[in-house]
Parts: C-alpha cells; sequence; structure tokens
C-alpha cells in the first residue's frame, strides 16, 4: 500500500494490524481520484471510517488542505498518526476516535462543512444511506461537495438518497464505488 500520486507519491503506507480493517487497493484509491480529481485546489475532506488513513492521505497529496480522520478502532488511530507522519501531513489532519454517528454529531457541533467525505464502513455492517441522508440534511456536505462511498459489489446503492444523484458508479471486482453529489452537471464525472 502506498500514495499512488501526488506530493507524496510513492510513500509507503502501513496497514492496520490484524483483520479488522480492509485497505482500499492502490488500483481502486486510483480509479476514485480519477473519478473525482485527480487533483485539487485546496478544500477539506472527511475520512469516516478512516482505516489505515489511506484515502485521506491520498487526498492530502492530491491537494486537499486538511482532512479529518475518524476511525473507532484503537489501532486503526495509532496506524493513521503512523502514516500521517511518514508523510508529513501533521499540520493538515486531525485524527479522531470516535464511531460514525458520533463524530457526525460533533461534526455538526462544529458546523463543519467538507468538500469530500469518504465513506469506507466495513462491508457487513453498512449503514451507507442512512450516513449519507444525515451528512446531507445536517448540511455536512459543501454545494459542490462529493461523496464517495466504498461497498460490497453486491450492494446496489439508489440512484438518489435524500437531495444527492448518484453521479458515478464503478464495479472493480467485489469492490464497487458511488459517488453522490448535489450537482446536477453528470458531465463533470463522466
Amino acid at each position: 500500500m502506498r500514495v499512488v500520486s501526488g506530493t507524496n507519491k510513492g510513500i509507503s503506507l502501513k496497514a492496520v494490524p490484524g483483520n479488522s480493517t480492509r485497505p482500499t487497493t492502490d488500483k481502486v484509491k486510483e480509479a476514485i481520484f480519477n473519478m473525482i480529481g485527480p487533483y485539487f485546489e485546496g478544500g477539506v475532506g472527511l475520512d469516516l471510517f478512516a482505516g489505515s488513513g489511506g484515502l485521506g492521505i491520498e487526498a492530502l497529496s492530491r491537494g486537499l488542505d486538511k482532512i479529518i480522520f475518524v476511525d473507532k478502532d484503537g489501532k486503526a488511530i495509532h496506524t493513521i498518526k503512523t502514516n500521517i507522519a511518514a508523510c508529513r501531513l501533521e499540520d493538515n489532519s486531525e485524527v479522531y476516535r470516535n464511531d460514525a454517528e458520533r463524530a457526525i454529531k460533533a461534526l455538526i457541533k462544529r458546523e463543519a462543512v467538507f468538500d469530500y467525505i469518504f465513506l469506507d464502513p466495513p462491508y457487513k455492517k453498512q449503514q451507507l444511506e442512512k450516513l449519507v441522508t444525515t451528512i446531507d440534511g445536517e448540511g455536512l456536505l459543501a454545494s459542490d461537495g462529493v461523496i464517495v462511498c466504498e461497498h460490497g459489489s453486491e450492494i446496489s446503492l439508489p440512484d438518489k438518497i435524500s437531495n444527492l444523484e448518484q453521479v458515478k458508479h464503478e464495479k472493480y471486482g467485489i469492490i464497487a464505488v458511488s459517488i453522490y453529489s448535489k450537482q446536477t452537471d453528470v458531465e463533470e464525472y463522466t
């Protein structure tokens, strides 16, 4: 596992010890950023089920200003901090140990707004529709923001969740990626 592109390209990232998390492969990571970027001129992101922090670190490497990393697993938090330090991205990162719902409540209180939100929950415990609905309803996504959902390819998410449209959906073997946005201009994502 490594940073695929940007200012930290080629830096190796550690995986979370054990099998409690499933890191996004470099191939899928590259595909995700080709769909939503591939590079950014600033912006703020949320990596909600961060695992090793690979998606958020990739986003920072490609030009986002700041990422908030959240995971409930202590080993994941340690791994995220190790990977952030290896990439020298401490000044661009906040790391919190929390479950997704409590983290969202805390971010609502902070009146946080994100340009990019990465959701990669454990495949067997997915509540993506509920999470996307809450994120949209509470105004956590910027008006031109994007939510990236990584899920099992056997799961079919709806074309519309709350006020968000699915603007892209791709399958990569057992993994699928669904991207949601408030934007009606689908051309930007095709």
